[in-house]
């Protein structure tokens, strides 16, 4: 029984960190546009730093960190930094954890977003996400920092570059042929959404 354990306890000290690291998906969407992944690139990542430094490797893509009591602070992506009430916020699954970027275990699956935001009284701004529902048509969802549906204004699709009709959250949009474009959503004072085929 003690040799039993004693080989257990040495292969949990052996057994490398990226074991326990997960299959997810990471964008980072800066101030004013996509920085990385607009589809969502997968990432082997334990934590949402993690997965920040996976997508920095992959997009040559600077970032900086800061210590502070809390722990590490992500304070700078690409060329912003943050100030005041503005800075570098992430989500796992459309929500924003209780803790910091290093301390979100990862499962596979999950998906990862850094984002740039400008905070208020009730906090930072909805972030977009769009799906897929059929048939060449799309619908967009704005969620909360605690992953809820949450009301937008001035939402609108676009198909590649170009800007295309507004629509509302929770409608399916069907742009009809857009072979090899990708399909977002923007939306007043809110988070881009990622890109879908």
């Amino acid at each position: 029984m003690v040799k039993r354990f004693v080989l257990v306890l040495i292969l949990v000290l052996v057994v490398p960190v990226s074991a326990f690291a997960a299959t997810v998906k990471v964008r980072i969407e800066g101030k004013s546009q996509t920085l990385f992944g607009p589809t969502e690139i997968t990432v082997t990542a334990s934590n949402a730093l993690d997965a920040l430094e996976q997508a920095s490797i992959i997009g040559e893509l600077y970032y900086h960190v800061t210590q502070s009591s809390f722990g590490p602070f992500v304070d700078q992506v690409g060329r912003y930094g943050g100030s005041g009430s503005s800075g570098w916020v992430f989500k796992v699954d459309d929500a924003s954890p209780p803790v910091g970027a290093d301390k979100v275990a990862l499962q596979d699956g999950d998906r990862v977003l850094w984002y740039f935001a400008d905070f208020g009284p009730t906090g930072g701004p909805p972030t977009l996400s769009i799906k897929a529902s059929g048939k060449g048509c799309y619908t967009a969802t704005a969620f909360d920092d605690s992953a809820k549906a949450a009301g937008v204004s001035g939402l609108t699709w676009h198909v590649g570059s170009k800007k295309t009709a507004p629509g509302t959250t929770g409608t399916a949009y069907c742009p009809g042929k857009h072979a090899g474009l990708l399909v977002r959503a923007t939306a007043t004072n809110a988070v881009r959404s990622n890109a879908v085929k």
